[in-house]
């Protein structure tokens, strides 16, 4: 338990948003997909994910770490339209219609309620992507349904210290969720493997060099001299600890800082390309599309003139 306590204690978590949706009509998003993590509550109404439509139940949480693929359908499954990501993010004001009144959270026909964060481990890595496990259903856990509430209510609100309220209850959300995953024994040898090599300073200098440095050269040559090893073997050090590859980590890495500034910034697609390491745009438009399905643009788009 002591190992798990370190974790938790070095995770950065940072609040991304929160909806209460209500569905205006059955649908089925395709490889849904997004870099942050998300909990999602079912009020009323149905929802399944998977290929094998796996039921959430009113009052079941669905957890979905970031990065992950994963189909999902809001609604009633038998009929419901078939969309692709890129579909969705665009028109997405044609399926859900988000709820900006308190008193209707949990209180509306077909409707769901999200948080949406980041849970970082030293500020560097994504730690449930990190787990690589697949999204799950969360039961029973009266507790975390009335911090989304809460998450819910204040975001809707202007009131003094919201922000710092806000922070607090996401904190709390990755802990139980992280006790979730504890208590049920699920994914044990992913958190086995976690405990370890999140004690290994090596790693962590890796982690860190190419948090600070996404738009520099990051060869296993260069990553070779941060850990100390030799450049054959740094990159069969890093994916025996990690499970994957570095220069796979580190384009996850830089496609999740581009949407970021696209969220964030005003900056060109070709000067965010290029802060995040990619010299061509053109490749850049394309490795983000086959990650996220949707162009880079569009993000953009989603993200400014759509609040759902």
């Amino acid at each position: 338990m002591e190992d798990y306590n370190k974790i938790i204690e070095s995770l950065g978590v940072k609040f991304i948003k929160a909806r209460n949706i209500r569905i205006l009509q059955p649908i089925t998003i395709k490889n849904y997909y997004d870099v942050e993590n998300s909990l999602m509550i079912l009020y009323n109404g149905e929802v399944s994910f998977g290929e094998e439509l796996q039921q959430v139940e009113p009052g079941d949480m669905l957890f979905i770490p970031g990065g992950k693929h994963v189909t999902v359908t809001y609604g009633d499954p038998t009929s419901p339209k078939t969309v692709t990501n890129e579909e969705f993010m665009t028109h997405r004001e044609l399926y859900f219609e988000a709820n900006r009144d308190t008193q209707k959270i949990g209180n509306m026909p077909n409707s769901f309620g999200y948080v949406s964060f980041e849970a970082k481990v030293f500020d560097s890595v994504n730690f449930f992507n990190s787990l690589d496990i697949p999204p799950f259903i969360i039961k029973g856990e009266s507790q975390l349904a009335l911090t989304i509430n809460d998450i819910l209510a204040e975001d809707m609100l202007e009131t003094a210290g919201k922000g710092r309220i806000i922070k607090i209850k996401t904190e709390e959300i990755v802990i139980e969720v992280i006790r979730y995953i504890l208590k049920n024994r699920l994914f044990v040898e992913q958190l086995v493997t976690n405990s370890t090599y999140f004690k290994d300073p090596r790693l962590i200098d890796i982690f860190a060099y190419i948090k600070n440095n996404l738009g520099g050269d990051l060869s296993n040559k260069v990553l070779a001299n941060v850990a100390n090893v030799s450049e054959d073997y740094v990159g069969q050090y890093f994916k025996m600890l990690t499970g994957i590859n570095p220069q796979d980590y580190i384009e996850y890495q830089r496609m999740e800082a581009a949407v970021g500034l696209l969220r964030t910034s005003k900056k060109s697609i070709r000067a965010i390309g290029a802060e995040v390491g990619y010299k061509d745009t053109a490749y850049f438009c394309r490795r983000f599309k086959m990650m996220f399905g949707i162009p880079a643009g569009k993000m953009r788009r989603r993200e400014s003139l759509m609040n759902v």
